[in-house]
């Protein structure tokens, strides 16, 4: 299995299984439904997820310069175009920011593998943090940022 393909993988299982939590004295969070990890604008749809770095295999943290750590959350991002479900190019802007307002520094980075394209961002987190991420793109060859695409995640790193 290629790099970016391991990378895709374990990120979305990252999502659905992100039920890793606190220790046993810890209040247990209530189940929420799983919420959506990609969007539809217009003729892309774009693929997000969270995960702390510590989820990632040694081989993939090294071969993107990714530090590992259960206090370092990612940020993935991809774009395929509707029409063939290519990846494609984009500006990706994403805002960060905590449930006391506190704004996180996500500096997205673009990987290249193949015909996969990915982008990239990681901050420091602390246990219980949630983050919202507010993501707007503009794929290569459209003339406009797209809507604000938000979602949030609780992390956890006992």
């Amino acid at each position: 299995m290629t790099i970016s393909k391991t990378l895709i993988s374990l990120t979305f299982l990252a999502l659905v299984s992100a039920c890793g939590g606190p220790g046993d004295s810890a209040d247990v969070p209530v189940a929420q439904p799983a919420e959506a990890s990609s969007a539809d604008i217009g003729n892309h749809v774009v693929h997000f997820s969270a995960q702390t770095t510590d989820q990632l295999p040694q081989e993939v943290a090294r071969a993107y310069q990714i530090q590992r750590s259960p206090e370092r959350a990612m940020l993935n991002v991809s774009i395929l175009r509707k029409s063939d479900n290519t990846s494609v190019s984009a500006d990706v802007a994403v805002k960060t920011r905590n449930l006391t307002q506190q704004l996180k520094n996500v500096e997205m980075r673009q990987i290249k593998e193949q015909d996969a394209i990915y982008y990239i961002g990681e901050t420091k987190i602390a246990n219980r943090e949630t983050l919202i991420f507010e993501i707007t793109v503009k794929p290569e060859g459209e003339q406009q940022m797209s809507d604000v695409i938000r979602f949030q995640r609780q992390f956890y790193t006992d």
